[in-house]
């Protein structure tokens, strides 16, 4: 293993090998030094981590800690108005994805009966039904149209809204706190002021549910008394930004890959049966949600250097997830590849919740929108679609699509 590779100074995070690769450093620093030292912006000598077993290795041992309260929190990254580096704080109520068991356990267990594999089986026709509604609004419209307004971010967000029960009247209350929270550069009491101001319509929210239940997730999620109003808002957050976010996003950039891969989409066109397999690859190939960060909670050995006690270490999914050890040709989107044991879902205790609600939204979302418009292309040059280097989950902001045909109707 080459050890001469350039430590770097900061996460390397510009998209300059292409929009759905990662950045040419991260990739030559997974060939070189899969666990590589990083100095941080305010001067902290951290670690990230790129190749596949080690990232699968962070991800599932529990001395690297999810905590945020317990070290002091290094930003791999300089942002405008935050510094590079925050003093512990309290663990924020409800944020499990910030917990450790066994805080992290009584949360989690609480939720995994409304994510059952049965459970979203149950649930898939209804999904169904969702976005071939969303089509037929698609389809009434003239082209070109933004597809992230007007189909990928209004599907996962009717089915997030309606599970939950939040009303999808306010969706621009909770996309916009939403967006706030995820942008990179945004200073912090901004981030701050938009979490609390989702979390305050989430605990008014609760309140009115505890009151008068409905047949909804919150609403069985108010019946538990040992959970405080402040836990259930928490709770609710992390689902509502999951529920819509990564899964909009994923629509978004799969549809824009497609396109930009047209034998690709010709084949999964001709064969529809390939879309689960599609769905497992688009999701290793582009790991929108690709960058975590854990803290050292003792001296750990990994990938033949040692992690010193309070180092705050970054892994790559997306590197991960391209990483020739693990998967062949992984520059390569193929959507006949078996893709299982891709991380985009993560590992260990918090791999997320919703994995099987994403699926089966992304196989519903992608199957009507390549059956419904078999003519959709760009409508604009693929290097003008403004990316989401700005934002914490991978995407694009808008997909100016359009189509030459009359599109069928459901």
């Amino acid at each position: 293993m080459d050890q001469t590779v350039p430590i770097p100074h900061g996460l390397p995070m510009d998209r300059d090998a292409g929009p759905f690769d990662p950045p040419r450093d991260i990739t030559r620093l997974r060939e070189a030094r899969p666990v590589s030292p990083m100095v941080f912006p305010d001067g902290h000598q951290g670690w990230l981590v790129t190749g596949y077993d080690a990232v699968r290795r962070v991800m599932g041992d529990a001395r690297f800690s999810s905590r945020q309260d317990i070290g002091i929190l290094h930003m791999p990254y300089e942002t405008p108005g935050i510094p590079g580096a925050a003093e512990p704080s309290p663990q924020e109520p409800g944020l499990f994805i910030a917990m450790d068991p066994p805080d992290h356990t009584r949360l989690r267990r609480m939720l995994t009966g409304a994510f059952t594999v049965k459970r979203m089986k149950q649930l898939e026709e209804h999904i169904i039904d969702i976005a071939e509604r969303q089509l037929d609004e698609l389809a009434r419209l003239t082209p070109p149209v933004d597809l992230v307004k007007e189909f990928t971010l209004p599907v996962p967000s009717l089915v997030i809204c309606e599970m939950l029960g939040v009303p999808y009247a306010d969706r621009e209350t909770f996309q916009v706190h939403s967006a706030k929270v995820l942008e990179k550069d945004v200073a912090l009491d901004e981030k701050t002021a938009a979490y609390n101001g989702l979390t305050t319509y989430l605990a008014e929210l609760i309140t009115r549910k505890r009151a008068t239940p409905g047949e909804d997730m919150l609403s069985d999620l108010a019946r538990h008394d040992d959970l405080t109003t402040e836990e259930l808002a928490g709770i609710a957050f992390l689902l509502l930004l999951a529920g819509h976010e990564t899964t909009a996003n994923m629509l978004a950039l799969g549809t824009f890959a497609l396109l930009e891969h047209p034998e690709q989409l010709a084949e999964l066109r001709a064969d529809p049966d390939l879309l689960p397999d599609a769905v497992e690859e688009l999701l290793r190939y582009l790991s929108i949600a690709d960058i975590f960060y854990r803290y050292a909670t003792e001296d750990i050995e990994l990938g033949g250097e040692t992690i010193g006690k309070g180092s705050t270490v970054i892994v790559s999914l997306l590197a991960a997830n391209r990483d020739p050890e693990r998967f062949d040709n992984p520059d390569t989107l193929d959507i006949r590849r078996k893709a299982r044991g891709h991380l985009s879902f993560g590992h260990g205790v918090h791999q997320c919740l919703g994995q099987q609600l994403a699926r089966i939204e992304m196989r519903a979302g992608f199957a009507g929108l390549l059956r419904r418009f078999p003519t959709l292309e760009l409508a604009l040059p693929a290097d003008e679609v403004r990316l989401r280097t700005d934002m914490n989950v991978y995407g694009v902001h808008e997909l100016p699509v359009t189509w030459t045909d009359s599109p069928p109707s459901t």
